[in-house]
């Protein structure tokens, strides 16, 4: 029985990932939108994105809206913004035995890429891992994501 819980209780900790991407259809030339700030995730995947050479762009602050609770941000995006990115993620956990080779931060997000001239999601990533594993992942699925020029 204990055999049994213990790993029952292994297996909720494992990374899962489901993903659904369409390859060869981002363009490196390409302008991308995406949002400001943002927890681990967000932040990681705008920096990979200048990394690899991607033009990023946030938008202009247009205006704020106040509500009880919450403010909504408004923001003006340039005519020449070919894919728009949105993430939502739940801010890190840190599992400093679970992710002790792997970044020690666990993160929970759902990541998306849609292209404004076609109108189609080229990328709808649900994922949870260590943060080291996730960037690995993120890597992998821009490798298959980028159009690949003919030498």
């Amino acid at each position: 029985m204990r055999f049994l819980f213990l790993f029952l209780a292994c297996l909720s900790l494992v990374g899962c990932n489901s993903i659904y991407l369409k390859p060869n259809t981002l363009d490196k030339n390409g302008v991308i939108y995406t949002p400001r700030g943002g927890y681990s995730m967000q932040r990681s995947l705008k920096q990979v994105m200048d990394e690899r050479g991607y033009k990023t762009h946030v938008g202009k602050l247009k205006s704020v809206i106040e509500r009880d609770s919450s403010d909504t941000e408004i923001y003006s995006q340039p005519n020449n913004i070919r894919y728009s990115i949105i993430i939502k993620e739940r801010p890190e956990m840190l599992r400093p035995v679970w992710c002790i080779f792997n970044g020690f931060w666990w993160w929970n997000f759902n990541l998306a890429i849609s292209d404004r001239k076609t109108g189609t999601e080229i990328l709808s990533w649900r994922g949870r891992g260590c943060q080291n594993s996730s960037l690995r992942k993120l890597n992998e699925i821009l490798d298959e994501l980028e159009i690949k020029k003919d030498k």
